[in-house]
């Protein structure tokens, strides 16, 4: 035996998201988390073996897709599913026996890209084969370029925020040799990790009120700290999308419905198990746009609170303006 393990329940609490996609949560995680408690017990495997052996899965899952026959489709879509599990459990067994490394999130990334590309260029071909409908050819360059996009769409949203964090930072600093300032802290860190003070913090919100009660959780969250909220104008325009949030997070599920893990879900199971690959891989995109539109109107809506935190600082301090600092433009690396 490798290691004594914790109980299942703590596996759960060390392994799982808080939260995640609802096809990882509601399919993968009941599966996974067990394994992966066995797996880090009774074996030596490493996370970057589970992600070579999720790429391997990944290319026997593409074999099956280029045969095109639907009873082939089946098998792909099952083993696509099995591979996707895989590479769930490098994660989980990474978090759980502290072997991961910045090397295997690097391999992790580009193998999932590798077998998209793979797996969305045999299913297309196998079926072009199958039928001669020349839509297949085009649906490849769709499910690349709508994978490669939601990826590249959530990089630079990352970056973007950061680089209004960074210049929030500067502004405190130049504020602290004005006044003794409280310790910074950002909304979204500090609910990121308490889904129930997130909970709160969207009914507050989707009632109207804008402060925390004293006792609530939140304000126990931002006690001692000066909290900046990027998403208050976010929050104030979509009450009911806060409720629906509300419900989704108590049940661990993120409010991206269709993120890359959907999308690629119903193109390479969902799609093949019904034999309507074409029909599935055009909801699914369209669902994925919508919601990453939906990520950058919000993007659009933090950098106004970004701009007013900012005009704060200045008016309440009176510090000079700093070049590019009411625009988070510096997004290079």
């Amino acid at each position: 035996m490798r290691h004594e393990m914790p109980p299942l329940d703590e596996v759960r609490r060390i392994t799982q998201k808080k939260r995640d996609a609802w096809w990882t949560v509601l399919l993968v995680d009941p599966v996974a988390t067990p394994l992966v408690r066995q797996t880090a017990m009774r074996t030596r495997i490493t996370p970057n073996q589970l992600t070579w052996g999720a790429l391997v899965l990944g290319l026997v899952s593409a074999a099956c897709f280029a045969m095109g026959d639907w009873r082939w489709l089946i098998a792909g879509a099952v083993v696509y599913h099995l591979s996707f599990i895989l590479d769930c459990m490098d994660g989980k067994v990474a978090r759980l026996t502290g072997t991961g490394s910045v090397f295997g999130a690097w391999l992790d990334f580009v193998f999932d890209r590798v077998r998209v590309m793979l797996c969305a260029a045999a299913l297309m071909a196998g079926q072009y084969q199958r039928t001669g409908e020349t839509e297949y050819v085009w649906l490849v360059a769709v499910v690349i370029f709508l994978d490669g996009l939601r990826y590249i769409n959530s990089l630079e949203i990352f970056k973007t925020r950061h680089t209004m964090r960074k210049q929030i930072k500067v502004r405190l600093r130049a504020a602290r040799r004005a006044d003794n300032e409280a310790e910074l802290a950002f909304m979204e860190d500090l609910l990121r990790d308490n889904p129930e003070a997130d909970i709160e913090q969207d009914r507050n919100a989707a009632a109207g009120e804008t402060v925390p009660e004293e006792g609530s959780a939140v304000a126990t969250l931002a006690r001692q700290r000066q909290v900046i909220d990027l998403n208050q104008e976010f929050r104030h325009r979509f009450p009911l999308y806060l409720r629906m949030r509300s419900f989704l997070l108590r049940h661990r599920v993120r409010s991206h419905l269709v993120s890359g893990i959907e999308f690629q879900m119903a193109v390479f199971i969902i799609g093949p198990l019904f034999d309507a690959v074409i029909p599935v891989t055009i909801v699914a995109g369209a669902g994925l746009l919508l919601f990453e539109l939906a990520i950058v109107y919000k993007l659009l809506l933090s950098t106004r609170d970004f701009a007013r935190t900012i005009d704060t600082f200045e008016r309440a301090v009176g510090i000079p303006a700093l070049v590019g600092a009411t625009a988070p433009t510096d997004t290079g690396s």
